[in-house]
């Protein structure tokens, strides 16, 4: 499948944001390239875990529909919000700093985590997605626990 996409860093990280702010997994994901690196920071233990499907190692472009597929499942659309604070160039890497705030379908409880997110760009296409969060926020507001 021929992806019409740009080639330039910060254009790509720009359009994945913007992307990925529509909340269309399929049309996010054809900015991923078919394989990847994809890492999540958050204990190997805990990968897999029923009340957080979303949260474990990806590497094809289906998985990463699948990713934002399973984000959206399992949180309320209504209370969901991401303030991009920076996002920094080197090349052909990017960072993306700032916080998200949202709310547990399961439970009903609201979270806010802090993140980091380095992708790396490679022909118009995002190779890496490795994912630095409070991990502990997300899981006490799936498991129902207060901070």
């Amino acid at each position: 499948m021929a992806i019409d996409t740009p080639k330039d860093t910060r254009t790509v990280v720009e359009e994945l944001l913007h992307r990925i702010g529509e909340g269309k997994p399929e049309r996010i994901a054809e900015l991923y390239a078919e394989q990847g690196d994809w890492k999540l920071d958050w204990p190997e233990a805990e990968h897999g875990r029923t009340a957080t499907p979303w949260i474990r190692h990806r590497s094809t472009r289906a998985d990463a529909a699948a990713h934002y597929r399973e984000l959206a499942e399992n949180h309320v659309p209504e209370h969901v919000a991401t303030e991009v604070e920076r996002v920094l160039i080197d090349g052909s890497d990017a960072v993306v700093l700032g916080e998200i705030r949202q709310t547990a379908r399961p439970t009903g409880r609201a979270y806010k985590a802090r993140f980091a997110l380095h992708l790396t760009v490679e022909g118009g296409l995002v190779t890496r997605h490795h994912v630095y969060e409070d991990s502990l926020a997300v899981a006490q507001a799936f498991e129902g626990k207060d901070r």
